[in-house]
Order: structure tokens, then C-alpha cells, then sequence
């Protein structure tokens, strides 16, 4: 006799946390971790604030996922709001260009299957494409982000 199960929960996470040093990105919802995520990939300059544009590294800090990208280079992409007034003036200031376009992706599409060796990304931050699957459907646009060193 067949039963009638609950469906399975959706993750849903109100907080963000990634440790850079560490390599972890972790997910909250009202203070309890929901899931832990390790490997991370950054880019080729993973140490230091993102500062200005093309310096490859991934920023510090508080932001928000302020919007998704179905249709990336890269298996899905989740926008973090980089940069802020703080990074936009700190640039300037150094008559250079902030950048932008800080994503959490997956993988390149064009490459069929795994992960790409190190740190590749242009200071985005890089995980497998069955994990972005996971924190695409988890983290809702407007959720914190807290990115530490």
C-alpha cells in the first residue's frame, strides 16, 4: 500500500559565509548551519581584497546575492553585489576600476565533465556543477554574504 511522504525540503539559506583560507562556503538559515561546501576554487591571486579590476582576486567582506545567471559561461551563476560604495570609492581614488561581475559558478560548459585543476577564475569564487545545482536552488536573491580572508 502505497504511503503518502512528505516532499523532500528544500534547503533555504538566509546567510552566506565563505572562508577563503579555509576553502569552505557555508550555508545558514537562522543560525544553524545548513550545509558545508569545501574545495573552493578562487582565482589566481586567492590571497587579499579584491581591489581593482583584473587583479584576480575574490573580494572581502559583506554583500548580498543580488542575482542570478541561468544562462553563464560557466554552470550556473550566482552575483554577489562586489563592488560596494567602499571598493567603488578605493578604486577610484587610485584612478583604477573596481570591476565587477563576482559570481559563485560551476564549472566552464565547456568542459564536459569534473573540475578545472587550481585556482582559475578571475576572482569569482568556483565549485563543482552538482554543488552550484544545489546552492542555486538554496540561496534565494538578497541573501548575505560575508566573504572572510
Amino acid at each position: 500500500m502505497p504511503t503518502d511522504s512528505p516532499p523532500p525540503q528544500v534547503m533555504r539559506a538566509d546567510f552566506v559565509l565563505v572562508d577563503k583560507s579555509d576553502r569552505v562556503l557555508t550555508l545558514y538559515a537562522a543560525g544553524k548551519v545548513l550545509k558545508t561546501y569545501t574545495g573552493l576554487q578562487f582565482g589566481d591571486a586567492p590571497v587579499g581584497h579584491k581591489q581593482f579590476e583584473g587583479d584576480e582576486r575574490t573580494p572581502e567582506g559583506l554583500y548580498t546575492i543580488d542575482t542570478r545567471n541561468p544562462r553563464s559561461a560557466y554552470h550556473l551563476s550566482l552575483r554577489i553585489s562586489y563592488p560596494n560604495e567602499k571598493d567603488r570609492t578605493f578604486a577610484l581614488a587610485h584612478g583604477e576600476s573596481p570591476g565587477g561581475d563576482i559570481f559563485i559558478h560551476g564549472q566552464p560548459n565547456s568542459l564536459p565533465t569534473g573540475r578545472m585543476p587550481g585556482d582559475w577564475t578571475d576572482g569569482c569564487i568556483a565549485v563543482s556543477n552538482a554543488e552550484i545545482e544545489e546552492l542555486w536552488r538554496a540561496i534565494p536573491d538578497g541573501t548575505p554574504i560575508r566573504i572572510d580572508p
